[in-house]
């Protein structure tokens, strides 16, 4: 069996560090007003520079998870990728969509930021949650290789399809623009240095020492990013506090619905645990780095809809730990029962072999 990178402390406590620098952006912005003038004045074309860096190095990272090789194996165990797919780009988007219009009709700025959360599936931390909960950590890889092609493709589409809906005037070239900058940018950038790197350097090299560098950079730019974003926004957050609160109850409320119908969906298609619960996390998360690049790339840094879409990650983060320790509660009641007959040998997934952990029950 493969050895399962453990999870750090920092990855444990994450939503402890994204509360204190919520926190910390807003005592920024109370008691050194000239620091967050300061920050906001390095713009181009309207695009604040540090949130623009900040926002490619959050992105960079989960375009290195792509694995084209893995994506072949879909072949021979459609069923999960599948039911993440129809979650990921038809219910969690209508869900959000139709919860958004029912809250937030008055706020067209929030109702956009949950939009930008519900259209964007996650590609990068649903690995961290996965690996917590003890997932089939090969269809992590295969779903969220496939879920980084797709928001390529699908993003920006179901994007203005929701917000056309609502009658939203939304630049649509800018949010193109965006799609590209903030996700077409990273991925070739992340799949020519990862081939780059990998024939000069060795995989060994890469996966063990860039590719944490990497990802630890990504993590600071995450929380730098909240500060900066919650300095800018420090005095409209205390002012507007009931427009944080209500954008929450769509949030809330998606998680709820959308959750509910992956762990639904999972037991009527009697799969195990391993890949149930990787089915439930990947199709219940959101890529909220997209969704933050965008709505600041649209509406700014100061606006109502970069807030409305870091509380969404503001939520995720605590909503997603208790979700493994959910799935590991309805293990322990055999929730998603063990079929009467399990695999024991290596079989084929696709072109190569995998372990038989894939398949049994730990």
């Amino acid at each position: 069996m493969t050895k399962e990178k453990q999870i750090s402390v920092f990855e444990k406590y994450l939503a402890l560090w994204i509360a204190l620098c919520m926190g910390a952006g807003i005592l920024l912005s109370i008691y050194f007003p000239g620091i967050s003038k300061t920050i906001d004045s390095w713009q181009i074309r309207g695009i604040s520079i540090p949130i623009g860096i900040c926002l490619f190095l959050m992105m960079y990272p989960a375009m290195l998870n792509i694995q084209f090789s893995e994506i072949k194996k879909i072949g021979k165990n459609p069923k999960p990728i599948l039911m993440t797919m129809v979650s990921n780009w038809i219910v969690a988007p209508l869900v959000t969509a139709g919860l958004a219009t029912l809250f937030l009709k008055d706020y067209p700025q929030l109702l956009v930021a949950v939009i930008l959360l519900g259209s964007s599936p996650c590609t990068a931390m649903v690995l961290v949650w996965g690996r917590m909960a003890n997932g089939n950590q090969e269809q992590n890889i295969v779903n969220t290789s496939l879920n980084t092609i797709t928001i390529l493709f699908l993003y920006v589409p179901v994007v203005t399809f929701l917000t056309g809906l609502q009658g939203i005037p939304i630049d649509r070239s800018l949010l193109v623009i965006s799609g590209l900058v903030f996700i077409g940018l990273p991925m070739v950038l992340g799949i020519l240095s990862k081939n780059l790197l990998t024939r000069t350097k060795g995989k060994a090299w890469f996966e063990g020492v860039y590719r944490p560098i990497v990802e630890k950079i990504s993590i600071i730019a995450l929380l730098t990013t909240l500060i900066v974003l919650f300095s800018l926004n420090g005095m409209v957050l205390l002012n507007n506090f009931n427009e944080l609160l209500l954008v929450s109850i769509p949030l809330l409320l998606g998680f709820v619905i959308v959750v509910g119908y992956n762990i639904m969906m999972t037991k009527l298609f009697k799969l195990r645990y391993k890949e149930a619960i990787t089915t439930v996390l990947i199709g219940s998360s959101s890529h909220f780095e997209i969704a933050i690049a965008t709505a600041v790339a649209l509406y700014g840094v100061g606006s109502q809809a970069a807030l409305g879409t870091t509380m969404g990650l503001f939520w995720e983060v605590p909503i997603m730990l208790g979700l493994v320790a959910f799935g590991k509660y309805l293990k322990k009641k055999g929730f998603w029962a063990v079929p009467a007959q399990v695999k024991t040998r290596s079989t084929s997934y696709g072109s190569e072999m995998i372990p038989d952990s894939y398949f049994e029950e730990d």
